[in-house]
């Protein structure tokens, strides 16, 4: 019997890393978990990845007594898991902050667009995670072309060019709704 191993252990992937307290570190995490997401080719959002994380790092510096975090990224069991570190020992809190409030909504977009997200103590301090769950991959669906770090798409028929008949004018769209 020839068992084959995948080529990918998704479940083995991790990257941690410290980032310190400050303006600064929201735009780091947010660089390490796009790189990543790049890197592994892991099938999410990465905008829904990088603002959940911006948050978690947000809230863990606002509320950081030392003076780092950590960052930590996973792909265990066909999912993205972020996780932030930090000393404090309090555990965050969802709220209900309304829409004039100027704080208190980021665990709110944390609760709607990830797939899960909890808290647990640790040793030193707590962790706050979400998970994001993979995307199937789609036919018209965006794609990033890993060698030039672009962005394409399989052609739909709004991008071919329309037919027309040898001999007869060609019309301009007008954005006004009328016939042109």
């Amino acid at each position: 019997m020839n068992a084959m191993a995948p080529t990918r252990p998704a479940e083995l992937l991790c990257r941690r890393a410290r980032l310190t307290t400050g303006p600064a570190a929201a735009a780091e995490a947010r660089n390490q978990v796009r790189a990543i997401i790049c890197a592994w080719d892991v099938p999410v959002d990465p905008d829904v990845a990088v603002l959940l994380t911006s948050e978690l790092v947000t809230n863990a510096i606002r509320h950081e007594a030392g003076g780092t975090v950590t960052l930590a990224i996973s792909c265990p069991g066909g999912q993205l898991r972020i996780e932030v570190h930090d000393t404090s020992c309090f555990l965050p809190v969802l709220a209900d902050a309304s829409t004039d409030e100027e704080t208190g909504r980021g665990l709110m977009l944390v609760d709607t667009l990830s797939a899960e997200w909890g808290c647990y103590s640790t040793p030193t301090g707590k962790a706050v995670y979400f998970t994001l769950a993979f995307q199937p991959e789609a036919v018209d669906q965006p794609r990033r072309d890993s060698w030039a770090g672009t962005v394409s798409r399989e052609p739909t028929a709004i991008d071919r060019p329309r037919r027309t008949r040898p001999g007869s004018p060609r019309r301009s769209p007008r954005h006004d709704g009328a016939q042109g």
